[in-house]
């Protein structure tokens, strides 16, 4: 296949990297899966929410081949200071171990634990290297280098596994059980079934996917990411975990009071709402504030999915922008930073909507942007954002994205490279 300048890029640095750290990989196979951009609901796969989102092309890149000694030899070009990850397959450090909290071996250190468990036994290891260019926080590079990694090791294992679902749930429980990252499945699941030329919509109460086309006239519009340079820990060390814990609380109490629901995407009529909201907001006017926003979300989320179709992005963009703004009001999940970015970005003209991504806190937004404006929008964030933040002025960075496949292999590395 044709690769893209990111493609070359990326694997040049692996080859180069390949040299200096003593890993042979020619005659590897090159697996390279995606980032993703949530259109909604943002934190409501742990709720109970259909989502809809698309893959987009920021990438992990994993050259590998296999390895008849049992050992897993890996290297990320990402994360230098760790050196050679190296260790026996089925021989790994305990879950949250403080061995592996700060480093990134806790991924394939999971992966192994987790595959393990759900009763694979591995015999061929790999020598690989990983390189990504994801930014920021909030654009699920956790979760694109875990579907990697399974991947690759299934395949020169020759594992079959015929429902990805069943890989979703797999890397979700490396990130959950092995890493203590209480995240949900939304980032998994648009990167595993991400196409091209569509969206993905998800229907948790059947565990199905449909695909929404991106329509006639889609290319005039662009997804832009606005990395704000800052650093996010992870979803155990920040406000998500917070989030989550909240919500589970107020469906318990809600449980408890004799209304049957399961998740707060059960709370869908006006009337359930209102009647959950004169019991509780008295009493737990935060918990009732994080309902606010995935009750108001799911209402947006059919209008959203239309436009959508009908490539009416001018309402995508509002939609956005609504969602937006629930984030920050009442799910509370954002950050200065975030908000700034998306401040500047809506007095853009032609930039349709704006939010945060992701877990929150920091990392980076999105907008949706038509694209004759995009230059206008990147001298824009240029020139405030520094001066906003003037600490972050050589840390911030902005990507114009397109949609994407989530996986896809790119051939061997051999003599001349590919």
């Amino acid at each position: 296949m044709d690769l893209t300048a990111q493609d070359k890029e990326a694997i040049d640095n692996i080859i180069r990297k390949s040299s200096e750290v003593n890993i042979n990989l020619l005659g590897g196979k090159i697996l390279r899966t995606s980032s993703r951009f949530c259109f909604g609901v943002e934190h409501g796969d742990y709720n109970g929410t259909e989502l809809f989102g698309v893959g987009i092309d920021r990438f992990i890149w994993f050259v590998y081949k296999p390895s008849t000694s049992g050992r897993m030899r890996l290297y990320s070009a990402n994360f230098p200071q760790d050196g050679v990850i190296e260790y026996e397959l089925g021989n790994v450090p305990p879950p949250t171990s403080a061995q592996v909290t700060n480093s990134w071996a806790r991924f394939p250190y999971g992966i192994d634990y987790i595959l393990k468990k759900c009763g694979y036994n591995l015999k061929t290891g790999l020598d690989g290297i990983v390189y990504g260019n994801i930014p920021g926080g909030g654009m699920s590079r956790s979760a694109s280098l875990t579907l990697n990694l399974i991947l690759s090791i299934f395949e020169v294992n020759e594992i079959e596994v015929n429902d990805r679902f069943d890989i979703v749930s797999m890397a979700k429980s490396v990130e959950n059980e092995y890493i203590g990252s209480p995240c949900g499945e939304l980032d998994q699941i648009m990167i595993m079934f991400a196409r091209e030329d569509a969206g993905i919509h998800y229907k948790p109460k059947t565990m199905s996917i449909d695909y929404v086309p991106f329509g006639l006239g889609g290319d005039n519009f662009k997804i832009v990411i606005l990395d704000t340079g800052t650093v996010r820990a992870g979803l155990d060390k920040s406000t998500y975990k917070i989030r989550r814990a909240e919500c589970e609380k107020l469906v318990g109490l809600i449980r408890e009071d004799g209304i049957e629901i399961n998740t707060l995407a059960d709370v869908r009529t006006s009337e359930s709402y209102e009647q959950i909201m004169s019991r509780f907001a008295g009493e737990y006017p935060d918990l009732c504030e994080r309902l606010k926003y995935i009750y108001h979300a799911q209402q947006r989320f059919y209008e959203m999915l239309d436009a959508w179709r009908n490539v009416d992005f001018q309402t995508v963009g509002r939609l956005f922008n609504e969602d937006g703004i629930g984030l920050r009001d009442h799910y509370r999940i954002s950050g200065p930073q975030l908000e700034a970015m998306c401040d500047i970005a809506r007095r853009v003209p032609g930039v349709l909507g704006a939010r945060m991504l992701g877990g929150g806190d920091k990392g980076a937004a999105g907008a949706l942007v038509k694209a004759d404006c995009i230059g206008a929008l990147i001298e824009t964030v240029k020139k405030e954002y520094p001066r906003r933040f003037p600490e972050y002025s050589e840390k911030f960075s902005v990507h114009v994205c397109s949609l994407t496949k989530g996986i896809q292999a790119l051939g061997k590395i051999g003599q001349g490279r590919i």
